[in-house]
């Protein structure tokens, strides 16, 4: 049995983007001396200068598209790695077959670190704490545990602070199971044009790393930095390696925009179950939020806030029903919402309904995730993590 709503998730359109940031890294790459990636992490040997790889970002089940699937898809289109955010999500992508090396971004210091070992994932140490105890661990399994070093240049979460890094690392790089594979930050405001934290904090990395340097750490050790918003904004931070989570499923990061030719991966509909008749002055839902100003039609769209649909679609939010675009009325209840068709004339059971996504004569018209996002005063990140897991996820080749 397959419910109303559907996503349909297109791993052809994931498998471009993750090509089309691969060529635009290679075409906008400034001159810069070779690579030190590791193989993993390193762009096959090009005529022209080294470009940065690219690291797919997955997590939260990639972005609510569904991560083994996603991760399938990438690693078949040439993604050398992959990165997620805790122990378990890591689990679910090698027991779903991944074989590239997958890092995890998140805190180990309370997790159960045997997940790191039994299935080859690479951690990320953030805090003195969490390197003791992987210490600890990798002795116990008579292991060398690579991992990536996390460093805060002003996010101000996790990772050793930039500026004290004299006093915190030396006991992390003396460790003789721990073996340094790469060094990161991360942005606080890369999507925020113009904000002085964004160059502060690329300045306080490479400080950083010039530190690490003077510990006795060879200059031959990756470093990444950019996320989706830092690498369309400036170049200087690509590095050896760049990690694209948002752009990889064909979104740019509000405000800003980009050349790079990507395919919004993810749609989401719907069908109409029930057409309704209002009589002026009539509401509609809990709340009565929406008043009939004259005779209307009402058609009832099983998708509600159990499905990850956002409350402030009501009265904010539109939808597609026969290629034209009409407004979510009333409240958004937990496994329904109500849409005015009254401009539509005729609207039966079974007509489809887009939430996101294309309809009508040639795809013309269009919901965008960013659109969506805008509506209700949210992020796009927050509308794609939040596809519900009763929502069946078709998938498209």
């Amino acid at each position: 049995m397959i419910r109303s709503t559907v996503a349909r998730v297109d791993l052809a359109a994931l498998q471009s983007n993750f090509r089309s940031i691969q060529a635009f890294l290679a075409q906008s790459a400034p001159e810069r001396a070779p690579s030190v990636a590791p193989s993993h992490l390193r762009t096959p040997a090009p005529s022209h200068p080294p470009v940065p790889s690219v690291l797919a970002v997955v997590k939260a089940n990639a972005y609510g598209h569904g991560s083994e699937r996603v991760a399938l898809a990438l690693e078949q289109a040439g993604a050398t790695m992959l990165a997620c955010a805790d122990i378990e999500e890591g689990i679910v992508l090698r027991r779903a077959g991944v074989r590239v090396p997958i890092l995890v971004f998140g805190a180990l210091s309370v997790s159960d670190l045997e997940g790191l070992f039994e299935y080859a994932l690479t951690p990320t140490i953030s805090t003195p704490s969490a390197a003791r105890a992987l210490q600890a661990a990798a002795a116990k399994h008579a292991a060398s545990l690579g991992y990536h070093l996390k460093l805060d240049t002003g996010m101000n979460r996790l990772g050793f602070r930039h500026d004290n890094l004299a006093r915190t690392l030396p006991e992390v790089l003396s460790s003789p199971n721990l073996r340094l594979e790469a060094i990161y930050t991360h942005f606080a405001t890369a999507d925020a044009p113009g904000h002085a934290l964004f160059a502060e904090q690329r300045e306080r990395f490479e400080r950083a790393l010039q530190a690490i340097r003077g510990l006795g750490v060879s200059g031959d050790v990756p470093r990444h930095a950019a996320n989706s918003a830092a690498l369309l904004c400036d170049a200087r931070t690509w590095y050896d390696v760049v990690r694209p989570g948002l752009l990889l499923y064909g979104i740019v990061p509000p405000p800003l925009a980009s050349t790079i030719p990507l395919q919004p991966v993810m749609s989401l509909t719907s069908r109409v179950v029930a057409v309704k008749g209002l009589r002026s002055g009539e509401s509609v839902g809990y709340g009565c939020r929406f008043n009939a100003h004259g005779p209307s039609t009402i058609a009832v769209v099983p998708a509600g806030y159990a499905d990850g649909l956002d409350l402030r679609l009501g009265q904010h939010g539109q939808a597609l029903i026969r290629g034209r675009r009409v407004p979510i009325v009333g409240a958004v209840s937990m496994d329904m919402m109500t849409v005015d068709v009254t401009e539509l004339g005729e609207v039966q059971p079974g007509d489809e309904v887009v939430l996101i996504g294309r309809q009508g004569p040639e795809s013309w018209q269009q919901i965008d995730v960013r659109e969506m996002a805008a509506a209700i005063g949210t992020i796009p990140y927050e509308i794609v993590c939040r596809v519900g897991s009763r929502i069946e996820r078709h998938y498209v080749d």
